[in-house]
This record gives C-alpha cells, structure tokens and sequence, in this order.
C-alpha cells in the first residue's frame, strides 16, 4: 500500500467515525481530494485507491493536471471530477468554465455570469458553489450573509450553471466546539437558501484539520490536502 492510499483510508475511517458519532450515513458525504500543488502521478495513485474526485486551488496548475491526467488514464476508465475550490480572478473563467466540473468559490455575480456565458455548449452545466464568509473572518473571499440571498437568486438563474450549494472557508478556532458553531452558521445560511426554494444538496465544509466538527455541523463535502497527499513544501 502507498502512502497515499494508507493516508486516503486513515481519513475515510476519520470520516466514518465522524459519522457513528453524529448518527450520519458516511455514504452521504464526498470526500475531495485537494491535489493542488502535487503532479498527475499523485492524482493517478489516489485514483488507484478508489478516490474519484479532486480539488484545484490555482487554475493554471489545475488546468495542466486535468490534461495530463487525462492523458495518463487507461481508455475506458471512470471520469474523474475535477473541482476549482481556489479563489477565481475574471481574466481565469474561461480555463475553469472549459476544464473543470464544479467552481466551489463564486462570490460575486460578474464571475457567474462569466463562467454562465464561457461554458462550452457541448458541456453538461457547471455545477457551483458560492463561496460565504459566514464568520467575517479577515479573508476577503466570500460573499457576505447579508448579500447571500440576491447573490444566490442571480447565480441560480444563468443558463449553463447549476447552483448546489454552499461553501466556507472560516478563520481558525480553536476546539471543537467553537468550530462547529461557525460550521452551524454555514448551515444555518444553507437552509435558509433551502427554505426560500433553492434545490440546494451541497454543504462543502471542513479540511484536514478540523473536518469532524464540519461533519458534526451537517457538511456533505470535506475538502482535505494534507492528510492524504503530506505536507507541501
């Protein structure tokens, strides 16, 4: 076994165990492999182990990998699903509206209706997130609570895309209580979306280091580099 897949199985029982605890399905949640800084082969080991989606912060690199991972698989093999998580400048949509499946850091109506307008045609829609800063943490990333709702009524709308959900980033807490309660002002805000008629399934929250809390909070997507691919140098 490699690291990679001995590191994959530690998190998926760290997720199993999550899940015994809050009486959850682990079969519920997606776990996304965040590879950004890693090369193709990593990926091809982590897909070796049964792991099929992954997750880019930078879109150049993320483009590249997507390519020659492609390059690299066997014909006939499953797709891979690729994730844009990082924060998305304009002059970057058309790369991640031609390369990617899902954009989980839309914060602002211009990069939705750019993504809308690039995606190709023969493409299915591309599935998003809108990023939140629930907890008005120092990172500029993320739409705030306030604006959420006309942000969400607008993105839903664009032909091309497909609104899922939402996604956090929060400031580091400390315990796990505390972090479950910014996870729950996620939460809070997902069903609220929920409630005023948004076909919503998704609730990206949680990373390597605190993805139990998130789990605990109602998360449907923990998004971890670390603990499956190491430390980045």
């Amino acid at each position: 076994m490699t690291t990679i897949q001995a590191n994959l199985q530690l998190v998926r029982d760290r997720m199993a165990r999550a899940c015994d605890r809050s009486g959850r399905d682990v079969n519920e949640i997606t776990l996304l492999a965040v590879s950004k800084t890693f090369g193709p082969e990593a990926v091809i080991e982590a897909l070796g182990a049964g792991q099929s989606a992954f997750g880019e912060n930078y879109v150049q690199e993320g483009v590249e990998k997507v390519l020659a991972v492609r390059g690299l698989l066997p014909p006939g093999a499953a797709p891979v699903v690729w994730h844009c998580i990082g924060p998305l400048q304009s002059n970057k949509t058309r790369l991640v509206a031609s390369h990617f499946d899902w954009v989980q850091s839309v914060d602002r109506l211009k990069v939705a209706q750019r993504l809308s307008e690039q995606r190709p045609a023969g493409l299915p829609p591309l599935q998003v997130c809108i990023q939140v800063n629930a907890d008005g943490g120092a990172s500029k990333s993320g739409v705030s609570p306030q604006d959420l709702p006309g942000l969400a009524e607008m993105v839903a709308g664009l032909p091309g895309l497909r609104l899922r959900g939402l996604m956090s980033i929060p400031d580091p807490v400390e315990g796990e209580e505390a972090q479950r309660a910014v996870f729950l002002r996620v939460r809070d805000l997902f069903e609220a979306l929920r409630a005023r008629g948004h076909d919503l399934d998704t609730l990206s929250m949680g990373m390597s280091d605190d993805l139990e809390p998130a789990i605990a909070a109602g998360s449907t997507l923990v998004r971890v580099g670390r603990a499956i691919f190491g430390s980045r140098g």
